[in-house]
């Protein structure tokens, strides 16, 4: 099976964090005694907002997802097997897709060095130099003075 993901399937998902992306899955689904297991492959890449300039970036998803689906009398979800109901037998595997996506992101994401927006750099840069100018006009703990002295000695 192959899908290819764009802009209509993140709208389409309510609660979605992320709205853009363009993305490629395959998978394959084999049938064993009593459950199917089903093996998806994810490859593309999403627009998030960059963590230093809040400008959209792309960044790159390579993601795969492992679930056992097993029919039974009611829907229920454990960790990675789902039980459907039998008589219904329909999976809708949207927003397992999506959480292998969103789980494939890395925790910090930034532009390329160079790439981030100019403008909110330097609005960045002058109130990082704000704060470290204002931590150097604190006074300092006169019971941290003497670890100071030697810090300047060696």
């Amino acid at each position: 099976m192959e899908y290819s993901l764009d802009n209509q399937f993140f709208e389409a998902l309510e609660g979605a964090q992320v709205q853009e992306g363009s993305l490629h899955v395959s998978g394959s689904i084999r049938k064993a005694v009593g459950f199917f297991e089903l093996q998806l492959h994810t490859t593309g890449t999403i627009r998030i907002p960059c963590d230093r300039c809040l400008d959209l970036m792309d960044q790159p998803i390579e993601a795969d997802l492992r679930l056992v689906i097993k029919l039974g009398d009611t829907y229920a979800e454990d960790d990675d097997i789902i039980t459907v109901e039998e008589h219904d037998a329909v999976l809708n595997i949207a927003w397992f897709i999506y959480e292998s996506i969103i789980l494939a992101v890395p925790i910090q994401h930034v532009h390329q060095p160079g790439d981030c927006n100019d403008a909110m750099m330097r609005v960045l840069e002058q109130h990082s130099a704000a704060r470290s100018s204002d931590a150097d006009a604190r006074e300092i703990d006169p019971r941290w003075s003497a670890l100071l002295k030697l810090k300047e000695k060696s």
